[in-house]
């Protein structure tokens, strides 16, 4: 009791109508919330605000990092399954290269290298390498590269793909490499 009217006495001294009884008459409480600022709530917008674009950003450096992760790996693994194709031919080679050497008969050879070189063409067709047509084709300077020019034969055939020294291949039908040709002027 004591202490409400030490509370009392101070705010008639300072000519304040503050009580310090929740259940006594007057217009301020001690214990009623004071109301925010326009500045505080303001501030504590901004707080909000940075504090989401700071976990919006680190979790954008985390996405960022995980994709370059994700797609060093592919690099490093993307020719694996080409590789692993492969091995069957190398296989192929390597039982050829035995029977060369135990056989005399040519034309089993021939059959034999035939057999290899055609299971190494349909393995890459199958992996989407498609060899490029450029024999009597118009010089395209989008697909080939040429060696040199000659004259032609004929006058249909200048401008024209003569020889091709080097072929060129598509891979799912993008360009890989250009091919090497000789054209007539």
């Amino acid at each position: 009791m004591k202490q409400k009217e030490t509370h009392q006495k101070l705010a008639e001294e300072l000519n304040m109508d503050i009580n310090a009884d929740e259940n006594a008459g007057g217009q301020t409480h001690l214990n009623d919330p004071v109301e925010e600022s326009e500045t505080d709530k303001l501030q504590a917008d901004l707080d909000e605000q940075k504090d989401k674009y700071l976990r919006l950003m680190a979790e954008f450096d985390n996405f960022r990092r995980r994709t370059a992760k994700e797609r060093l790996e592919l690099i490093q693994t993307a020719g694996k399954d080409v590789v692993v194709s492969l091995l069957d031919v190398l296989d192929d080679c390597d039982r050829a290269e035995k029977q060369l050497e135990g056989n005399d008969d040519i034309e089993l050879q021939k059959e034999g290298i035939k057999l290899v070189f055609n299971k190494i063409r349909s393995t890459l067709q199958s992996r989407g390498v498609k060899a490029m047509e450029s024999m009597h084709t118009d010089f395209d300077v989008e697909k080939h590269e040429a060696i040199t020019e000659v004259p032609a034969p004929t006058d249909a055939l200048k401008g024209k793909v003569l020889d091709e020294v080097q072929k060129g291949y598509y891979l799912n039908d993008k360009l890989i490499r250009f091919a090497k040709v000789v054209v007539g002027k």
